[in-house]
């Protein structure tokens, strides 16, 4: 089924409404200046046909002023349309870009996963980018073009009606291509927008990891990727654009065998006295002027046509509800166990999504069963390590925990409430995270601890030496205003992971979450970080993921996961009896055994 074009321009409708009366001045300032721009050729008629004959110096110089102010005035009045336009462009996608960008950040996991973030990038940009033109141009050309067009016909009807009647013929025939052409071009630039997903995707993944292409020295093979996506993105351009331009040379060769026609026709009429020759001089760039409305047409359709697929990529992610809202406690399910962090024979699969990602036309990867009958209790203060082969579902116990999806069958609990009747803001205030792959911004020292949460100097200080931050930052002669650059590239790994656990430890969290944040830490370093996180933040609840077993063997409680299903529960002591898989682990990270 093909789209309904209106549908998504009632999108854009929506923001620059506000802007309303903004807009019909702009308009109503190029329809006078389009109107004294037609009224030059009339007046040049007139100074032909029936001034200069007179021999009048001062007449001919009187009108020849008044064509002069007319030519100002067009001008003046243009100049000061097109600021207005531009201002209520850039205002209205102000606020688009504002909102997508709102509502990329609400996104729930599955819908982010969906959507995905080159895609996400793009619409940002480019596809904001078209519809601002559109906004633009739609309030300049989109006036001046068809009054060019409607006025031009319109006078040259009032001077001459058998050499007008070539241009009512023609003009009706020219209109009907454009807009024939014009629709068949909407559909590719939709596909032209998804191609440029797929070169931000390749960008993005080369400058993240460019270290690693230069490295391995994959150059040449990435040269080729972005290449191959550069090249179908260009080839689907080219297609819409070929298509968009037919209208050009079609409506020339017509307005030129119009115009031949008017020569052909005026010169006769002229030379048997029935028409003047300033008529045929006006009607000549009548002509041109009836030209460029009808290629003002084709350009506000060849931009309508890209506005509409970018308008509809936007919507997309702008106007989609969140499916994460919290519930009802009366809808919620009871805990039925003694915890403050509970899970109750929760399974999930990544799969249940894939539907959503689809019904809203995005490209989400095929996933598979992540995690089946998780069932654990963790007491306010108490600590759980998870430990499991790459792939075993730890990280989706974090996801659902802080609610970035929904389990599809049991319960996850906080502090005896159902995660699900929580508003987001206040159930992720609770905790401190540091993910696998977290981001250092470029920013200060200072402000990648505190994050914006208007954390004390004593408490960023406080948590800077629980993470054993300081013993690099003082080196600083900036101390804490040190800045890091993009990524945190300026650090090395084990730096990074402490900036990260301090700006999780500085909030003083009820949750504390260490997804895999110690892996580049020497032992010294992990044991010290260890010991302040259990001497100086002990009421928090603790979950640790670790490759690591020195990281959690210390902790209240072990849960070992194989394939998304937890094989082993308990102490250390008590999986190095009851668990073999744990007991392998051990044996082959702390070197005893064969």
């Amino acid at each position: 089924m093909r789209p309904n074009p209106a549908c998504h321009m009632r999108f854009i409708w929506k923001y620059v409404k506000k802007y309303a009366r903004r807009l019909f001045g702009v308009m109503g300032i190029k329809l006078s200046g389009t109107a004294l721009e037609l009224l030059i050729p009339y007046v040049m008629e007139h100074l032909i046909d029936h001034v200069v004959p007179t021999r009048q110096m001062g007449q001919v110089l009187l009108w020849g002023a008044v064509m002069v102010l007319l030519a100002i005035g067009v001008r003046f009045l243009n100049v000061n349309a097109n600021r207005l336009s531009v201002r209520t462009a850039k205002e209205s996608i102000f606020e688009i870009r504002r909102d997508l960008f709102h509502a990329a950040l609400n996104l729930s996991g599955s819908q982010m996963d969906g959507v995905g973030l080159p895609s996400l990038i793009s619409r940002m940009t480019s596809d904001t980018y078209n519809v601002q033109s559109f906004i633009q141009s739609i309030q300049t050309i989109g006036i001046r073009a068809p009054i060019m067009l409607i006025g031009g016909i319109a006078i040259t009807l009032t001077m001459d009606t058998g050499l007008a009647a070539i241009l009512c013929v023609m003009a009706p025939i020219m209109i009907a291509l454009v807009v024939f052409i014009s629709m068949k071009g909407i559909p590719l630039y939709d596909q032209v927008q998804r191609g440029m997903d797929d070169i931000v995707r390749v960008m993005r993944e080369n400058i993240t990891g460019i270290r690693v292409v230069k490295a391995l020295s994959r150059e040449p093979r990435e040269i080729r990727r972005f290449s191959q996506a550069n090249g179908e993105t260009a080839r689907r351009d080219i297609r819409a654009g070929m298509i968009m331009a037919l209208p050009g040379p079609i409506v020339t060769l017509f307005l030129n065998v119009g115009l031949s026609l008017v020569v052909l026709l005026g010169a006769r009429r002229v030379n048997d006295g029935l028409t003047e020759p300033g008529v045929i001089l006006a009607f000549l760039t009548y002509f041109n002027m009836i030209l460029m409305g009808v290629m003002g047409l084709n350009r506000i359709f060849m931009m309508l046509s890209k506005a509409n697929a970018s308008a509809k990529r936007i919507a997309q992610v702008a106007e989609t509800e969140a499916d994460l809202s919290p519930i009802p406690e009366t809808a919620a399910a009871v805990q039925k166990k003694d915890g403050f962090i509970v899970f109750d024979h929760v399974s999930f699969s990544y799969d249940s999504d894939s539907e959503a990602a689809d019904a809203m036309s995005f490209a989400g990867a095929k996933r598979q069963k992540c995690l089946e009958d998780i069932d654990f209790a963790i007491p306010r203060g108490g600590s759980l390590g998870i430990i499991g082969a790459t792939g075993a579902g730890k990280t989706s116990i974090v996801n659902l925990l802080m609610r970035f999806y929904d389990p599809q069958a049991g319960h996850v609990f906080v502090d005896g409430k159902d995660v699900r009747t929580y508003d987001p803001d206040e159930l992720h205030r609770r905790f401190g995270v540091v993910f696998q792959n977290d981001v250092i911004f470029a920013d200060t020292i200072r402000e990648n601890i505190s994050f914006g949460r208007d954390a004390t100097d004593e408490a960023i200080r406080f948590a800077a030496r629980d993470a054993m931050v300081q013993e690099f930052v003082e080196a600083y002669e900036d101390d804490y205003n040190h800045r890091a650059v993009i990524h945190g590239a300026n650090f090395s790994g084990g730096q990074k992971q402490r900036l990260l656990i301090a700006r999780a430890l500085a909030a003083q969290p009820e949750i504390l979450v260490l997804d895999d944040s110690s892996s580049a830490l020497d032992y010294r370093t992990d044991a010290a970080l260890r010991r302040a996180i259990r001497e100086n933040h002990a009421c928090a609840a603790t979950i640790v993921i670790a490759q690591r077993i020195s990281s959690i063997m210390s902790l209240d409680q072990i849960i070992v996961l194989d394939e998304g299903r937890v094989i082993g529960k308990g102490t250390h002591e008590e999986l190095l009896s009851s668990c073999p898989a744990y007991r392998y682990i051990h044996e082959t990270q702390m070197g005893e055994g064969d």
